[in-house]
C-alpha cells in the first residue's frame, strides 16, 4: 500500500493549515464587521451635513472652564479645551496614585500589626470604604462633606488652611527668581547622592570596610543646595499664606470641591484594594527569612525595610498596577459631580459640534495613553525587582 504523504492531503483536512485558515476568517470576519458600522456611521453623518474629521478642534470653544492648570479663555479652540481636561484628568491621576499608595502601605501594615487597636481600625478602614461603591463615595464627599462647609466668610483658619463650600485653600509655595536654578541643583543633588551611596554600598560588600554611604550621599545633596544658594543669593520659593479678601480668598493654593471630592473618593477607595495586596505580599515572604532577621536581633522596622518588603515587592508590583490602572479609569466618574476633567469637557464639545465619533476616539487614547504609559513604567520596575536567575 501506498505511503499516504502530505502532498495528498486536502489543505482544508491539514492540520497545519486549519489553524492558519481559522484565524484568517476571524480576522476577515471583524474587518467587515468594523467596515460595516464604520460606513453606516458615515452615511449616518452624511445625512446630518456632518463631516468626518478633526478640523473643528480649531474653531473656538466659546465655554467656560472653571479650573484650570494652564491659561484658558472661551475664545480659545476646542483643541485648547480638551488639553485643560487632558491635564485636569493627569493631575487626578498623579496625585491619586501617589497618596493611594502611600495610604495602602500604611493600612496594609498597619493590618498586620499585634496591636490590637491598629489591626481593627486598619481592618474596618478597608471593610468599609472597600465594599462601598465608589460613586456613592465621590457623592458623599462631594454633596454630604464640601458642599455642606461653612460659606467663605464664615470659614475659619485651622493651620493657615481654610475649609468652606469654596474648597479647601492651603498655603502653597510661590517662587522666586532663582527657583529655575534650585530645581535644577536639587535634581542634580538627588542624582548625585543617589549615584555616590550605590557607589559606597558596593565598595563596603566588596572591602568589608565601613563607607559611610549615607553620609557622603547627605554631604553631596547639601553641598549643590548650598551651590544654588551662592548662584542665587536667595531662598528657593516663599510661602503665600490665604487671606479672606471679601467673598473670595486671597493667596495660597485652592481645591475645588469637585477636584477634592474626586481626589479623595479615588485615593481611599483604591488604598483599600492596595491595602489587601501589600497585605498579601507581606504574608507571601516565607517565616524562615523573618525568624533569620529576629535571630540576628533586627529591630521589628528594620526587618520589615529590609528584610520583608524587598521580598514581597515582588509579589505586590503586578497586581498593584491593575489597581493604578483602574484609578486612572475611575477617574472619568469626576464628570458626575462636575470635574473639568477629559470627559466632562470632551461631552461638553460633543453637544456643541456634534462630533461623536472623533470626540469619543480623543477620549478612548487619552486613557489609552494613561494606561500604556503606566503599564510600561511599572513593567520596568518590576524587572529590576525580579530575582535574576543564573
Amino acid at each position: 500500500m501506498r505511503k499516504l504523504l502530505a502532498s495528498d492531503i486536502p489543505f482544508w483536512r491539514d492540520k497545519r493549515v486549519i489553524p492558519i485558515l481559522i484565524q484568517a476568517v476571524f480576522v476577515v470576519f471583524v474587518l467587515s464587521f468594523l467596515f460595516y458600522f464604520f460606513s453606516n456611521a458615515l452615511d449616518g453623518l452624511a445625512q446630518l451635513g456632518i463631516p468626518l474629521g478633526i478640523d473643528f478642534l480649531q474653531n473656538t470653544a466659546s465655554f467656560m472652564i472653571s479650573e484650570t492648570l494652564i491659561q484658558y479663555a472661551p475664545t480659545d479652540t476646542y483643541f485648547r479645551a480638551l488639553l485643560v481636561g487632558f491635564l485636569n484628568t493627569l493631575r487626578v491621576a498623579i496625585i491619586g496614585v501617589i497618596l493611594a499608595s502611600i495610604i495602602g502601605i500604611i493600612v496594609g501594615v498597619a493590618r498586620l500589626s499585634p496591636n490590637w487597636m491598629v489591626n481593627k481600625v486598619a481592618s474596618i478602614y478597608t471593610e468599609i470604604f472597600r465594599n462601598t461603591p465608589l460613586l456613592v463615595q465621590i457623592f458623599i464627599w462631594y454633596f454630604a462633606v464640601f458642599i455642606q462647609l461653612p460659606r467663605i466668610e464664615n470659614s475659619n483658619s485651622f493651620l493657615g488652611t481654610y475649609f468652606s463650600n469654596r474648597g479647601i485653600v492651603i498655603p502653597w509655595f510661590t517662587a522666586t527668581s532663582g527657583s529655575t536654578i534650585w530645581v535644577i541643583c536639587f535634581i542634580a543633588g538627588i542624582v548625585l547622592s543617589i549615584f555616590l551611596w550605590k557607589k559606597k554600598i558596593k565598595k563596603q560588600v566588596e572591602t568589608g570596610k565601613k563607607q559611610y554611604a549615607g553620609l557622603w550621599a547627605t554631604g553631596s545633596f547639601l553641598l549643590l543646595m548650598g551651590l544654588a544658594y551662592l548662584i542665587t543669593f536667595t531662598v528657593p520659593f516663599h510661602l503665600s499664606v490665604p487671606t479672606i479678601d471679601g467673598k473670595q480668598f486671597v493667596g495660597g493654593y485652592r481645591m475645588t470641591p469637585e477636584f477634592s471630592a474626586i481626589l479623595i473618593g479615588l485615593v481611599i477607595y483604591t488604598s483599600t484594594y492596595i491595602s489587601e495586596i501589600v497585605r498579601g505580599g507581606i504574608l507571601a515572604v516565607p517565616k524562615g527569612q523573618i525568624e533569620a532577621a529576629n535571630a540576628l536581633g533586627l529591630k521589628k522596622s528594620t526587618t520589615l525595610r529590609l528584610v520583608i518588603f524587598p521580598q514581597a515587592i515582588r509579589v505586590i508590583i503586578p497586581p498593584v498596577t491593575s489597581q493604578y490602572l483602574n484609578l486612572i479609569k475611575n477617574s472619568s466618574l469626576a464628570v458626575a459631580v462636575g470635574y473639568d476633567d477629559i470627559v466632562s469637557i470632551g461631552n461638553t464639545v460633543l453637544n456643541q459640534t456634534g462630533r461623536a465619533p472623533e470626540l469619543i476616539s480623543i477620549m478612548i487614547l487619552v486613557y489609552l495613553f494613561f494606561s500604556l504609559t503606566t503599564s510600561f513604567f511599572m513593567n520596568q520596575f518590576n524587572k529590576r525587582t525580579q530575582i535574576v536567575e543564573r
